[in-house]
């Protein structure tokens, strides 16, 4: 087998192997040569190659998002592991592994005006969760590296043993690279090494020269505190309020679930992102508040709010818990809790499961009418929003109501930010079908290629449903080699950014359309031909029903359907919609 021929490269490669990093993203480049060799060459690696760096590290996060273990991405030098800043902006807040491996130059090639150069260590440090910065192998026939290497500085170049200080420096190497994985491992997140390289960098030789030891990861005690104050609040309290937000599928035990659900004065509100379900909790959060006036927001007031999970999509539960001066708020989770209500008092640092299967058992059944009183509203919404939709004309709403019934059982949805995410909230999935988005930082930026990550690592059938301007972003996704057939895409084209239409300002003027709405006129049809992806487009109710018919039929190219809506209509049947559900 081949390696490089640089140590610390092999270093590397063989700590990444160690740790079972399977799955290497790699983007083109000459300074990361040494890694790229060292990875291609090894067949335990599982290697992919997408020139745009942006791309290439969220087409990674969404492979960790599914396999939730960490994945490599590697780069060259210079603005390359700028690129994939957004990205790991998005790992570091949903808790989602991924770990950079960025090629360097010596430290004294930086800062004197070389090509492909940026001052690289550290340079995620507002969202990254650990930066390693490696030291560069002695090279005994450098003379320049020799005077300039920091580490050599201020000692006695007679008294040098050249094996002594490499030695140190691999021990040095070592310890940072395994930190770093560990890291990225216990506490999912992103981390970053910075990996310098001297040339020659393509270099091959037959045996590696060094063996790195990889040291275990540390096993954490989840250890639960005493709760018996809490149990006294909780089992004494009439309204208590679970709201739940991003989860991955399978998370929480159903038993507990039952529990919960079992408890009048328990009312659990989730989102399509929490992949939980029970026909006593409430799916629909905006579906039940929108329209309630200050009397009934009194009655939904919690006297205990407990929430687990990611972040929240909802910006009205938001509002809501906010403006209603919360006198406890519990947090479960092993990650940073978030004091999104301004009143988050507890944090219960334990896997849900852990939680629930000491506290619960511990919990009294209290009577009342807290669950009763807002699932029989909720009922009546979903009533309503049936009758709504019968009476509406094609637009936005309508065709998520189209296309959701439409999508497979047991497969995987996943959904691009801005207006798709929110009409989604409004609508009843089927149990069985798991839900992913970007809500971490909640960009438009990454999420088709995110998507396509996810696609290939579930092996589920996977369909991504996007608005325009987020799909036409994030349009380099498409150049890659790796999307599965029956990777099915939905862009709901509505000419613009038709959530600016909802939102307060004034709308139908020429600054309104130019700088918030963005109209315009694209289409993805050029995109799928250049890619070779199966188009197909509907204008309206008709049409798009006849699209859907064979859209999940197998094939062998990846499909595309393309919703061209009414972007001067959508805002209207939106905001009317939650004044007729009540």
């Amino acid at each position: 087998m081949k390696h490089p021929k640089i140590p610390l490269a092999q270093t590397v490669v063989q700590l990444c192997k160690a740790k079972n990093i399977q799955h290497i993203v790699l983007s083109p480049g000459s300074r990361n040569a040494p890694l790229t060799i060292g990875f291609t060459h090894d067949p335990f690696f599982k290697c992919y190659s997408i020139v745009d760096e942006r791309c290439a590290a969220f087409f990674a996060l969404g492979i960790a998002q599914q396999i939730q273990k960490p994945v490599a991405v590697v780069c060259t030098s210079g603005s390359a592991l700028l690129n994939y800043y957004p990205a790991i902006a998005e790992a570091f807040y949903s808790n989602i592994p991924v770990v950079v491996l960025s090629a360097d130059r010596p430290k004294y090639l930086i800062g004197i005006g070389d090509g492909q150069t940026i001052n690289q260590e550290n340079i995620y440090k507002n969202h990254i969760l650990y930066s390693a910065n490696l030291k560069e192998d002695l090279a005994e026939d450098n003379a320049l590296q020799k005077e300039k290497l920091p580490i050599l500085k201020n000692t006695d170049k007679k008294s040098l043993n050249y094996t002594v200080l490499q030695e140190k420096i691999q021990e040095y190497n070592e310890e940072e690279i395994n930190k770093a994985i560990n890291i990225s491992v216990s506490q999912k997140g992103p981390v970053h090494i910075n990996i310098p390289f001297n040339e020659p960098l393509y270099d091959i030789v037959d045996e590696p020269s060094v063996n790195p030891k990889a040291f275990s990861l540390e096993k954490k005690e989840n250890i639960i505190e005493d709760l018996s104050s809490y149990i006294s609040l909780w089992n004494s309290s009439k309204r208590k309020l679970v709201l739940v937000g991003v989860n991955q599928p399978n998370t929480v035990e159903q038993k507990y679930l039952d529990i919960l659900a079992q408890d009048d004065s328990v009312l659990v509100l989730t989102e399509t992102t929490s992949n939980i379900h029970h026909e006593r909790f409430i799916p629909g959060i905006d579906k039940l508040i929108a329209a309630l006036n200050t009397q009934e927001l009194n009655q939904l007031k919690p006297d205990i709010l407990l929430t687990f999970g990611g972040l929240v999509v909802s910006k009205k539960i938001k509002k809501f818990l906010r403006d209603c001066n919360l006198k406890a708020h519990w947090h479960i989770g092993e990650h940073n809790a978030n004091d999104t209500f301004f009143a988050l008092q507890k944090v219960f640092s334990a896997p849900i499961n852990t939680f629930f299967k000491t506290f619960l058992p511990l919990t009294n059944k209290v009577e009342g009418n807290y669950n009763a009183l807002w699932l029989e509203a909720f009922n009546s919404r979903r009533e309503n929003h049936e009758k709504y939709i019968k009476n509406i004309p094609f637009s936005d709403f309508k065709a998520f109501d189209i296309i959701l019934k439409a999508v497979p059982n047991h497969s995987q949805l996943q959904v691009g930010n801005s207006s798709a995410i929110r009409y989604m909230q409004l609508f009843d999935l089927k149990n069985d079908i798991n839900v992913f988005c970007n809500r971490g930082t909640s960009g438009i930026d990454g999420s088709t290629s995110t998507a396509i990550g996810a696609a290939l690592a579930s092996k589920q059938q996977t369909t991504f449903i996007t608005g325009d301007l987020s799909f036409f972003y994030d349009s380099n996704a498409l150049w890659n080699n790796y999307i599965p057939n029956n990777f099915r895409i939905i862009v709901v084209n509505n000419g613009g950014g038709g959530i600016f239409r909802i939102l307060p300002g004034h709308k139908n003027t020429t600054n309104f359309d130019t700088f918030f709405e963005t109209k315009h006129k694209l289409t993805s049809k050029q995109l799928c031909n250049m890619y070779g992806i199966n188009y197909a487009k509907a204008t309206n109710e008709r049409e798009l029903s006849i699209a859907l018919d064979n859209f999940y039929s197998e094939t062998r190219q990846p499909k595309l359907l393309e919703v061209f809506t009414p972007s001067t209509k959508n805002d209207d049947i939106l905001l009317n919609y939650f004044k007729a559900i009540k």
